[in-house]
């Protein structure tokens, strides 16, 4: 046997190996740095999008509400300025005293009460009479199925307490009610209650309300001899000095048919 190259063999055999092993051993390390890299990566993305969705969330800033539009052709707007159907209504001790006028916000036109604040805020109610005679005609009354309109609050002071303990100038709750005078001349209808609110801003947005004969197929509404059917609209529960707002008040038919305006 030839021993020297036998020996030459196994050294070339262990040199092989051995280079095999650093590639294996270069391969791992590459593989693992790369892992390494991608989870970091993957790390730092992910907190980025929470850092920034959390950014975002806590910068994020509140619209101020916005007046809303007459949607029917018979609606009273206020545009011609004329409120001479409408007057405030002082008859209690807890009834808010001021006075009306046609004032314009955000370019819309709307009957303003402006209160005096003369009366404490606690258990005061803001009360505004409609006469319906007069917008649209006696010989429509016994028509008149139900009334919707819309109500704001603004707020002229800082009483309103949110909660965080911070006073702030909002109106807060805006809620109340409305009743009339039916066919007999002498039965008081209670209409429902309405309810809504703004907490973060002076003005709020629109309330919509519907005033609705429910029991009018009883006779329980207005008559074409009434001389004056008229309806109150309501605001109490009243949480910081604030004005009242009325605006796009529309009568409507059991079909749901708008009422023309007419104007006595």
């Amino acid at each position: 046997m030839d021993y020297k190259k036998l020996i030459a063999s196994a050294m070339v055999f262990s040199v092989l190996a051995a280079s095999a092993g650093c590639g294996e051993k270069e391969s791992s390390s590459e593989a693992e740095s790369v892992n390494e890299t991608t989870i970091a990566d993957t790390t730092v993305a992910e907190d980025t999008a929470a850092e920034e969705e959390t950014t975002e969330a806590a910068t994020e800033e509140l619209v101020p509400p916005v007046p809303s539009e007459a949607t029917d052709d018979n609606a009273i707007t206020f545009d011609d300025d004329d409120f001479s159907f409408a007057e405030v209504v002082t008859d209690d001790d807890y009834a808010a005293t001021g006075e009306l006028s046609v004032v314009e916000v955000q370019g819309n036109k709307m009957l303003k009460f402006t209160d005096s604040g003369e009366i404490a805020l606690d258990g005061k109610v803001q009360k505004i009479k409609i006469h319906a005679n007069q917008l649209i005609g006696a010989e429509n009354l016994d028509k008149v199925n139900y009334i919707e309109f819309d109500v704001y609050g603004d707020a002229t002071a800082d009483k309103l307490v949110n909660e965080l303990g911070e006073n702030v100038k909002a109106p807060g709750w805006i809620g109340g009610g409305g009743g009339t005078i039916i066919a007999d001349g002498e039965t008081w209808y209670d209409f429902s209650e309405y309810s809504g609110g703004e907490y973060n801003f002076d003005m709020s947005g629109a309330v919509h309300v519907k005033f609705k004969f429910l029991l009018a197929a009883g006779g329980h509404k207005w008559s074409n001899e009434m001389e004056d059917a008229n309806f109150l609209i309501m605001r109490w529960g009243i949480q910081n000095e604030s004005n009242l707002y009325i605006d796009n008040i529309v009568f409507y038919d059991e079909e749901g048919n708008s009422l023309p305006i007419v104007k006595e």
